[in-house]
């Protein structure tokens, strides 16, 4: 990832927070025939002092094959974002860009044995059904013919990750009054995600004369 400004950078720390709060990306490795990619639901935990990404594909998915302890992929993992149009700037004479957070992780990947393939899939409904305001669904509630089924129909793959990287472009090269401009647009917009970017800037300034709460 080319950071553009040294003040977008993520933190590495921060960067796997934003990634596994996500749990969802973009995977990429390359073949012969060029990149292949896939979107992903995907799990973070540590083993032996190394960061795993956790992911599943189908049987027949082409990056299976790819996963062979010796070929890199890329995990991308993105945030909200909003284009941002020049005449949004308190001061005059801004370009119109897009801002927007994003993270990558990389590494070697393996693939694990059919035996793994139970564990993974608990561990990914146990994050994954703690987002919602419900008791938890899990695989033990599931037909046993059904789910021995399913979860033979997968692959899991283990991403040992080697380098993390984070961009969070938020105006934070800008005035404060640019700032708060433009974050005062984006909590009116009817874009849920726009309204979240607009409390994370908010947050980056606190203190400042915001016209939302």
């Amino acid at each position: 990832m080319h950071v553009l400004r040294p003040q977008f950078h993520i933190e590495e720390q921060r960067a796997l927070e934003f990634a596994g709060r996500r749990g969802f990306g973009v995977i990429v490795a390359e073949d012969v025939q060029g990149p292949r990619a896939s979107h992903v639901p995907f799990v973070l935990n540590q083993r032996d002092g190394s960061t795993i990404v956790q992911i599943h594909f189908t049987a027949r998915n082409p990056l299976v094959e790819l996963a062979d302890g010796t070929r890199r992929f890329l995990l991308i993992v993105t945030g909200d974002d909003a284009y941002i149009s020049n005449d949004w700037y308190a001061s005059r004479d801004n370009v119109s860009t897009w801002l927007y957070e994003a993270v990558h992780l990389s590494g070697v990947a393996y693939l694990r044995a059919h035996g793994e393939n139970r564990g993974h899939g608990d561990a990914l409904l146990v994050v994954a059904e703690a987002r919602l305001r419900k008791a938890p669904w899990d695989l033990a509630q599931m037909e046993p013919g059904k789910r021995e089924t399913m979860l033979a129909a997968i692959r899991v793959i283990d991403l040992v990750v080697d380098q993390v990287e984070g961009q969070a472009k938020l105006n934070q090269h800008k005035s404060d009054a640019d700032h708060v401009a433009v974050a005062d647009r984006l909590a009116q917009s009817e874009e849920t995600g726009h309204r979240r970017l607009a409390r994370t800037m908010r947050a980056l300034r606190p203190g400042l004369g915001y016209d939302f709460s």
